[in-house]
């Protein structure tokens, strides 16, 4: 037999409501709400004699598992309306009597004809949500179990009709039209709110176009648009400390005019010289006085000496911190990049088993457009071949014949290649000779492209005659191929690049005695990154278009080419340590390469959606960003470093152009600075001991150096005990799982025997 349900009208009174006089309107609703629940707790009477309940029994009461109707649910919630209401100051009805007010002890439950319908509850729960405020109907609205249109419903007629109440009587003493602007305008800010945080992801540069990429070409193509994205990032951090503190403020105070200046012809635009010579691109054009102060006579090296008004700016000093800050501040961002990388991609317990993971939990539900669910559907789908591709190539294995046979091709196809490296790098260090040796006037400067386009050729060239010889190797792993080809492609650049560092400080500083051997450097690397990207556009078009066209018209097949990662990874880091080879000679040449790599993505984009395919065997690309921020740090950034530093401390700038023209070397502009700090009296006396002991000093640097080794070497101790620990604790799972079956089998066994029996 049914047992008789316990119904308790959970409403606490607040300290608020204390000295109070109830109001008539809000006992009736409470009256109302407390019949309607106590009917439809009623109707589940069956329910009760099963041990369950509905919203507001008993606690000790188990609640129904399902099935609760939505007038249960809006009661509920109006019962905790009537809470949050009390908390909100009312007006008092002292002028009403007790007789007139409705009592719940004197209505009769029983004689109550019938519960009231849906209807009446909602509209006793918009009543309700009527004294409530903005945030609290929110959440409150957020808190039931509803479907979102009826939400939607229920918040639109609240707010209407609290909107109309409030503008007849006002709230807190405002007049009606104030109130309703002051509303107007918290919504049209909140709503602003809402769209511009909805609009940060779109923010992001290239979003769409990185997941079409990823969805139709897989990770391996992907990491090389991330790894320009990384690139321009970069560029941007180096370019802006130099407009701060070089460029603008030499803008500002331009230094006076040698003589006449060449007009623009329009061969600059190749060339970097001409026109360009007399501006704030090369080194040249800077001042080596000290700016915004009135000449005075010469003071160690500067042509304007300090005077006693104003606050002087050294231009020497200035340029040489600012250089040496940027270059301080990208290596911080280039390690940190790095070992998050190495975070990302060799993270502590990362399971190679992760098919049922992506097949079931990478669908984002909250995608509804068909354009973005089609692209998440082929980005799921490649990441799956890839993962597929990934479990056959560890499946499978070769014989000792094989891996024999694979040896001996291996060795002579790397020896092909070093041939071939030897032959550029002797074929470069030949024609610079040849250009010491036959010097072009000011008129020739057409021949000036001669060694840069002689260096692109090359490095155009060698790669495909790789890729030819890497179809002889036939490796496993598309991964280990990839690998392979980025070797044989850094080895050939940064050769190159060897031989041309010690042309241009070996060389050219000895046969340019009398010029501005610093312009000469800054314009020959502008002319090598310019080439470099005209021959990018050379090999997309005859390498990607041509190829395409013709497998199409006269090989009858619709086969493109792949994209290839790894020779155009490399042009990215060659391009990338051009720039950081040339920050001293040339400040804006990180705006050089953040307008190429803009370009570049675009064109590499647009060719690889109309002319390339994705590659044949899918592969993983999971370490393939930590390899390209790797090499990227080393040899580009350390190389590019070891030049600077050897510009800076060991050769003699030139005595006609440049900020440090009086100068044996261009340390020797803060060894000035220091000087005259010594002279400025005591209140700075710490910056030239810092400078002396920290600085000229050489114990310091090695001790920060073996701090951080040791850092790095503990760091690495920590990441391998923690995966000893996890690979012992997923043997220890295994080992489990495995008594558990044998038990359960034993028993089984066991109730099988007694079956029998």
């Amino acid at each position: 037999m049914a047992q008789p349900l316990n119904f308790v009208l959970s409403v606490p009174e607040t300290p608020e409501d204390h000295g109070q006089e109830p109001s008539p309107y809000d006992e009736s609703e409470v009256h109302d709400s407390f019949h309607q629940l106590i009917e439809e707790q009623s109707r589940w009477v069956g329910a009760g004699a099963l041990g369950w309940c509905e919203a507001g029994a008993a606690p000790d009461c188990p609640p129904r598992p399902a099935g609760r109707s939505r007038g249960a649910i809006l009661s509920q919630y109006y019962n905790r309306t009537v809470r949050l209401r009390r908390r909100v100051s009312r007006p008092e009805v002292r002028g009403v009597g007790r007789s007139a007010r409705p009592s719940l002890r004197l209505y009769d439950l029983e004689l109550d004809p019938a519960a009231l319908e849906e209807e009446e509850k909602r509209f006793l729960l918009v009543k309700e949500l009527q004294g409530l405020t903005v945030a609290q109907q929110d959440h409150m609205l957020r808190g039931m179990p509803l479907g979102l249109a009826e939400k939607r419903c229920l918040r639109s007629e609240s707010r209407t009709l609290t909107g109309k109440r409030r503008g007849r009587q006002g709230r807190h003493g405002l007049l009606p039209c104030c109130g309703q602007l002051r509303d107007a305008c918290v919504l049209a800010l909140h709503s602003l709110g809402l769209w511009l945080l909805s609009g940060l992801p779109a923010l992001m540069p290239w979003r769409y176009a990185l997941k079409r990429i990823g969805g139709q070409f897989g990770s391996s193509v992907l990491s090389y648009f991330l790894f320009l994205k990384t690139l321009l990032a970069f560029n941007v951090l180096l370019l802006l400390p130099l407009l701060a503190f070089i460029v603008g403020v030499q803008a500002a105070f331009p230094p006076a005019s040698p003589g006449s200046v060449p007009t623009f012809t329009g061969l600059e635009l190749l060339t970097g010289g001409g026109r360009f010579t007399h501006t704030v691109l090369y080194y040249g054009y800077y001042s080596n006085s000290t700016l915004n102060q009135p000449c005075a006579p010469p003071l160690e090296g500067d042509q304007c000496g300090r005077e006693a008004n104003g606050l002087p700016y050294s231009m020497p000093l200035a340029y040489l911190f600012t250089v040496g800050v940027a270059f301080f501040i990208t290596c911080i961002t280039l390690v940190y990049s790095m070992s998050r990388s190495f975070g990302e991609s060799f993270r502590v317990g990362s399971a190679s088993g992760v098919h049922a993971i992506t097949v079931f939990c990478s669908w984002d539900h909250k995608v509804t457009q068909r354009r973005a669910s089609r692209l998440q559907h082929d980005s799921i789908r490649t990441h799956l071949k890839e993962l597929l591709a990934d479990w056959q190539l560890r499946q499978g294995s070769r014989s000792a014949c094989g891996r024999l046979r694979q040896v001996a091709v291996l060795g002579f196809v790397w020896l092909l290649c070093v041939g071939t490296t030897l032959g550029c790098t002797v074929a470069v260090y030949a024609f610079s000779e040849l250009m010491i040796k036959s010097p072009t006037s000011a008129e020739q400067e057409g021949a000036l492209l001669a060694l840069p386009v002689v260096v692109c050729l090359l490095n155009l060239g060698a790669p495909y005659l790789y890729r030819g010889l890497a179809a002889l190797e036939r490796h496993d792993s598309p991964v280990l191929e990839v690998y392979v080809a980025i070797c044989r492609n850094l080895i050939l650049k940064m050769a190159i690049l060897g031989i041309l560092c010690y042309h241009w400080l070996g060389r050219r500083v000895g046969t340019l005695k009398d010029q501005c051997w610093e312009n000469f450097v800054g314009q020959e690397l502008y002319r090598l990154m310019v080439l470099d990207f005209i021959f990018v556009l050379l090999d997309t078009l005859f390498g990607e278009l041509l190829w395409r066209l013709i497998s199409e018209k006269k090989l009858k097949r619709r086969e493109k080419p792949e994209f290839d990662i790894a020779g155009n990874v490399l042009e990215l880091i060659y391009g990338q340590t051009l720039t950081w080879l040339g920050v001293l000679f040339a400040p804006l040449l990180p705006a050089v390469q953040i307008m190429k790599l803009l370009l570049v993505f675009y064109v590499k984009k647009t060719s690889l959606m109309a002319n390339c395919r994705a590659p044949r065997r899918p592969w993983l690309a999971s370490h393939m960003s930590t390899v390209f921020i790797s090499l990227l740090c080393f040899p580009s950034f350390l190389g590019a470093a070891v030049f600077l530093c050897y510009a800076v401390w060991q050769v003699k700038p030139s005595s006609v152009c440049g900020p440090f023209r009086t100068l044996d070397t261009m340390y020797e502009a803060g060894k000035v600075w220091v000087r005259r700090l010594e002279k400025a009296g005591p209140r700075v006396s710490w910056v030239p001991w810092v400078h002396r002991y920290l600085v000229e000093n050489t114990f310091p640097v090695y001790l920060v150096s073996a701090l951080l080794l040791a850092v790095i070497y503990l760091n690495i101790q920590v990441v391998k005990g923690q995966r000893r620990v996890i690979c012992l604790l997923k043997e220890q799972i295994s080992n489990e799982g495995e008594d558990k079956i044998f038990l359960i089998n034993k028993l089984h066994s066991i109730y099988e025997r007694k079956e029998r029996r």
